[in-house]
């Protein structure tokens, strides 16, 4: 995820998969991840000439590139406008925001036939988003604020996350027990967590947060495991850590390992990556459970509603991909040790009904 708004691209790259800049929402009604069993409408469309020609253009425009997060959402993104027949024309930031900006400007000017905005910072992407709609350039922002009705808005469902995480805490403690709770105000994904978090303390009043520690800067993870033992050792009968942020749970494992405390404390996060399920599951992990997202399905995602918009389709200006919950169980006996082989063992993560393209790919 991405929680930078002041922390600079160092802390940029460890914040894969939430947004800058973003308006926290209010609270929504979760919805239920797709079941693997659930039937999947088969496209019957023509498939549009332009794209049977191969002559469209989507040009993607990335903040970051480096990490496995980014590097399976792009791996994602090329397949699917491989079966789609799309030209995807990538660039990258490299963490500065301001060459972010100058490559989506470039974008409008080579008039692509849509763009896909990839992160981003708010304030420096959003005038020359407002160039693209200008310019009639159909435009999908992910976590991002797009600041205009008029593009796409791909985002992760943050108050499910949050309440996948709870819901195994709540299952793990039996809804009663001390909790410490790591959170950063001011960045919007955590803002919508902390929304659903607060929510679940009000309707389990046995669940006590003893107390509140977070940290975001170049090296989140070691910090948070500082302050994560000061307060494992300031209440000693603390039972679980709700992290909802790969970073501070990776930190928070490290305290508890640090202390000896894996059997008696929990962790449960939120986010995904190859480093996060090795942390999962090594021997003797505290960190039991993460709700998250696949980065591969969110990069298909975006370049299916890049194209729709391309041939002329509706498609709702505010689109949600539902997280699945990821258990250290589930990863040890499926034996999966990456991002890309998630979907083996939770195959919720696919999500094809989002953003479905009408006609057959290939």
């Amino acid at each position: 995820m991405n929680l930078a708004r002041l922390v600079g691209a160092v802390a940029l790259l460890a914040l894969a998969g939430c947004s800058q800049g973003t308006p926290a929402a209010a609270p929504s009604a979760p919805s239920a991840p797709p079941s693997s069993s659930s039937p999947v409408a088969v496209p019957t469309g023509a498939v549009p000439a332009e794209f049977a020609a191969g002559n469209v253009r989507i040009a993607l425009v990335r903040q970051l590139s480096s990490g496995d997060y980014f590097e399976q959402w792009l791996a994602g993104a090329q397949a699917e406008a491989e079966a789609l027949n799309v030209k995807l024309e990538v660039s990258s930031g490299d963490g500065n925001n301001d060459k972010q900006a100058l490559n989506l400007e470039q974008a409008v000017t080579a008039k692509a036939d849509a763009i896909i905005v990839d992160h981003g910072f708010a304030q420096t992407v959003q005038p020359a988003i407002k160039k693209a709609v200008a310019a009639k350039v159909p435009l999908v922002a992910f976590d991002v604020d797009p600041g205009t009705p008029e593009a796409v808005a791909l985002t992760q469902d943050d108050h499910q996350i949050a309440e996948q995480a709870l819901g195994a805490l709540k299952a793990d403690t039996g809804g009663s027990g001390e909790v410490v709770y790591v959170y950063v105000a001011g960045f919007a994904p955590l803002d919508r967590r902390n929304e659903t978090w607060e929510q679940f303390k009000r309707d389990n009043p046995g669940i006590k947060q003893v107390a509140q520690i977070g940290v975001v800067n170049s090296s989140t993870a070691a910090a948070v495991a500082d302050q994560a033992k000061a307060a494992l050792q300031a209440h000693p009968g603390v039972k679980a850590i709700f992290a909802p942020y790969d970073e501070f749970a990776k930190g928070a494992a490290l305290a508890v390992k640090e202390l000896g405390l894996a059997g008696q404390v929990k962790i449960y996060g939120a986010d995904v990556s190859t480093a996060d399920i090795g942390v999962m599951t090594e021997p003797n992990s505290p960190w039991v459970a993460t709700s998250a997202t696949d980065p591969a399905n969110v990069g298909r995602i975006a370049v299916r509603a890049a194209a729709l918009l391309v041939a002329g389709e509706q498609v709702d200006r505010a689109l949600t991909v539902p997280p699945s919950l990821i258990t250290q169980k589930g990863l040890r006996d499926a034996g999966i040790t990456g991002v890309e082989q998630l979907t083996r063992a939770f195959p919720a993560l696919t999500t094809p009904e989002v953003a479905r393209v009408p006609w057959p790919a290939s």
